[in-house]
């Protein structure tokens, strides 16, 4: 998903109106898209958790149905009414010279919404039947299928870059979705065939209650990225930033990526005391290896290699973005900590906590966003970055705080059920 968005970035910047149709896409188009579709992502931690049988499956299938289809729908009052003036206009205040741009791949992205929601809920299911292979497998037809639209456009040229990109992650997830569809049905036809009854049936008011602090998490970290968008258009270098942004944000979370997933190992793994230190051990290596590769591409000329040769930058804005680079090397070692601390809070149940830490997340990033509109003297791009590193450590401070807390409670239950004493 990481090298999706990098092909995306290097295939708009090769186009007419590099820097505009860049802009739209990473400044609006993308973030808005991402906003929409935030409450579903979690979706597939919940799978995993609690998909155990026939009822939890027929159940989270119409949950999931029904959230993906209200999402969609105001993803088509955004993209088609004036509704879509208000918020990038007077809201985000995107410069004049995008507006169109993204109202074009805004609505492109239409599908985008439901096909990530069952996906996300097979790819669960796919996950708790210890199938992790063929989630691989779909992220790779996901990939081939976006590179053949990306290629396309770039052979035929006359086709704005903002449409490309979004045909692009439309076409891919979609593609992925299916291949889904197909690898979880001998899994469906299980659970339907062998659904013993459950000491602790699922419920809606249960799967309510589990996720819906869930839901919020991804909603306000993406929040964050249309008011970092809003902000960055507000500063010193406003286009170049925007055209900047995705370009970096895609290279970061290609590193970043690798320690995403550790969340749903955590999960799966959790109620097996024999994988806790070697778990640990893992996230440290992912955690040094990320951001150790990431160090080694910001100091020596890899970086200027990416960013005008591959990403096709000029070399004004593959400045701006090597340096920026820099200040965002610590990003992918953070990435599998936070992950592995709200695995084990979500295994626990303890949600509401991971909701507040992303809610300081939010909190901390708009702050340092907001001093950075009032001083106005310091590049958009710098700034958002520095806002992205301030929100994730304070979230993951609030997220180790807690899951240390919850696990010597859970020691402590165990020793005093046991007669051991401390």
């Amino acid at each position: 998903m990481g090298v999706e968005l990098l092909l995306v970035a290097a295939t708009v910047s090769r186009l007419a109106n590099p820097e505009i149709h860049l802009a739209a896409y990473g400044g609006v188009v993308f973030p808005l898209s991402l906003l929409i579709e935030a409450p579903i992502i979690m979706f597939l931690v919940a799978s995993t958790a609690l998909c155990k049988d026939w009822p939890a499956y027929r159940l989270m299938r119409n949950f999931i149905l029904t959230l993906g289809g209200c999402l969609t729908l105001l993803h088509v009052v955004l993209a088609f009414t004036p509704l879509y003036s208000v918020v990038i206009e007077t809201l985000l205040g995107a410069p004049e010279s995008i507006w169109e741009p993204a109202r074009m791949g805004l609505q492109m992205m239409t599908p985008w919404t439901m096909a990530i929601a069952v996906r996300r809920f097979w790819q669960g299911l796919i996950i708790r039947g210890g199938k992790t292979r063929l989630v691989g497998v779909g992220t790779l037809i996901r990939l081939a299928v976006s590179a053949s639209v990306l290629l396309v456009g770039l052979l035929m040229v006359s086709i704005s870059g903002v449409i490309v990109a979004t045909a692009a992650l439309s076409a891919g997830v979609i593609a992925e979705a299916g291949f889904m569809f197909w690898c979880v049905r001998p899994l469906v036809r299980g659970l339907q065939q062998n659904h013993p009854v459950a000491e602790h049936p699922l419920t809606l008011q249960r799967l309510s209650r589990f996720y819906w602090p869930l839901a919020l998490t991804p909603l306000i970290t993406l929040a964050t990225i249309s008011i970092g968008s809003a902000a960055i258009s507000r500063m010193p270098r406003a286009l170049d930033s925007l055209a900047v942004w995705p370009v970096l944000g895609g290279l970061t979370f290609m590193f970043r990526s690798v320690g995403i997933a550790v969340q749903e190992v955590v999960v799966t793994f959790s109620d097996r005391s024999e994988f806790f230190r070697p778990l640990k051990q893992f996230v440290w290596l992912v955690s040094l290896g990320a951001s150790g590769t990431l160090v080694l591409i910001a100091a020596t000329p890899l970086s200027v290699i990416w960013f005008e040769s591959v990403a096709a930058l000029s070399s004004e804005l593959a400045a701006l973005a090597s340096t920026a680079l820099w200040m965002a090397v610590i990003l992918p070692a953070l990435s599998p900590w936070e992950s592995y601390f709200q695995g084990e809070l979500v295994y626990r149940g303890a949600t509401t906590y991971v909701t507040q830490a992303v809610s300081l997340y939010l909190l901390g990033s708009s702050s340092l966003l907001f001093l950075g509109v009032v001083y106005g003297q310091i590049t958009g791009l710098y700034v958002g970055v520095a806002a992205t590193l301030t929100g994730i450590s304070v979230q993951m401070w609030w997220l180790r705080k807690h899951s240390h807390n919850m696990g010597r409670m859970t020691v402590s239950r165990i020793k005093g059920s046991s007669g051991i004493s401390g």
